[in-house]
């Protein structure tokens, strides 16, 4: 029996369909978004199954990957709206490393041109290499990954207190006074006066590095001075929070 609300002349077919369009292409398109997500989730799987094993075999320790000792990982720790200033922060840490390394190799080329406290020079660079690469990450680097990451006032006034003395120490390598294991702006320009031009570009280069990650930091150290202002943060407040938790929340989440 007939439906008398339909409409006789109403056409079966849409007329958004386009008559000309091939089907197999349609198909191949719906193949192509299948593939795709199923890369995706083997992707995701073998991600989740590295980190399993790194799980397994460290516990939450990633980081330095070649020796785990600690965990660190911004993006899962650090806030969205912090995560691209302790990314800047991380980066001058290692600009800071590379440098420390230049440094020490521009150092062994001063003592090769005949430089008369070029072997104090490389004594104190290669101690600073292995020293300031550690205490830096531990003092100054890690309590401000803390701060943002916690938000509490003790790892804020950790950081002004050892930030302040990297950067005087910043200010102390570029220069470069000879027999400090500094190769700065001094040791530098005395490398191209005797026209030592091995020694004197690889000087250059650190001095450079110096002055790149010093400002760096400086920039950062005011930065996160307006913030810790901004929050509330109290050398009172710090106080209480050590006494509550002491050494032992350094490197945990908690």
């Amino acid at each position: 029996m007939s439906n008398y609300n339909d409409n006789p002349f109403a056409s079966s077919h849409s007329l958004d369909a386009n008559p000309f369009d091939d089907p197999q292409d349609d198909h191949n398109a719906r193949l192509e978004q299948i593939r795709q997500r199923e890369a995706d989730l083997e992707r995701r799987e073998t991600e989740l199954n590295k980190r399993a094993d790194q799980i397994r075999a460290h516990g939450r320790k990633n980081w330095p990957p070649f020796f785990p000792i600690i965990y660190h990982d911004i993006k899962e720790e650090i806030p969205e709206a912090s995560r691209s200033l302790i990314t800047r922060l991380y980066q001058l840490w290692l600009v800071l490393l590379v440098t420390l390394i230049i440094n020490m190799i521009a150092c062994i080329f001063i003592l090769v041109a005949g430089s008369a406290d070029g072997g104090r020079d490389v004594g104190s660079s290669i101690g600073y290499l292995f020293v300031i690469s550690a205490t830096s990450f531990l003092l100054w680097y890690r309590p401000i990954y803390n701060g943002y990451m916690k938000e509490q006032s003790l790892y804020y006034y950790l950081y002004f207190f050892f930030g302040g003395f990297h950067l005087l120490f910043s200010i102390y390598m570029i220069i470069g006074i000879p027999s400090t294991g500094s190769a700065g702006l001094i040791q530098t320009v005395q490398m191209f006066s005797r026209h030592q031009w091995a020694a004197a570009v690889l000087a250059l280069i650190a001095t450079i590095g110096w002055l790149a990650q010093g400002l760096g930091n400086a920039f950062y150290y005011r930065l996160i001075y307006a913030h810790h202002t901004a929050a509330g943060h109290t050398m009172e407040k710090a106080k209480t929070e050590f006494a509550a938790h002491g050494a032992r929340a350094y490197f945990t989440r908690g």
